[in-house]
Parts: C-alpha cells; structure tokens; sequence
C-alpha cells in the first residue's frame, strides 16, 4: 500500500512526513463544534485518493454515541475550557 513511498529521496520523505504532521496537528487542534464532525480533509493526505465508505447509524444510536463521547472528554479533559457557543452550520 505504501510502495510509493519507496520511491522518494530524503526531502520528498521529509516533505510527505511534514505534510503529514500539519493534517494531524490540524485535526488535533479543533476544538468547539468541530470536534463533532469526520475529517475529509485529514483523508485527502493519504496518497491513495477514494471516496470514503462510511455507514451512518440511525439518529437515536447517533446521538447516545455523541453523549457518550461528551462524557469521555469530562473524564479525559476535566480542566479543558468550555465552548458555550451554539452551531451555526
């Protein structure tokens, strides 16, 4: 899978690794609302280029889940400011 890799010199590597690290580090700092949403863009760094394949669950299911990862953060991140702002998508 990662073959292209292979075929890189030492700055193409250390480009695609740099590259790399700024999706992760973008993907690590969202906070607020966009906590809650999947990350195409965090996808589109890998080389191979697809349409994701994602299922959604019902809402009911959806929103326990959603619940539930609220309730993680409070014990994973008890001292994290609270965002008290509404979503306006």
């Amino acid at each position: 899978m990662d073959d292209d890799l292979k075929s890189l010199d030492r700055d193409a590597l250390i480009a695609e690794v740099r590259k790399l690290r700024a999706g992760i580090r973008a993907h690590r700092d969202t906070s607020g609302h966009d906590l809650c949403w999947h990350h195409p863009d965090l996808w589109d760094l890998l080389p191979e280029k697809t349409e994701p394949s994602i299922a959604v669950p019902p809402w009911p299911k959806f929103m326990r889940g959603c619940v539930q990862y609220r309730q993680s953060l409070d014990k994973q991140a008890p001292d994290a400011p609270v965002h008290d702002k509404e979503f306006n998508g």
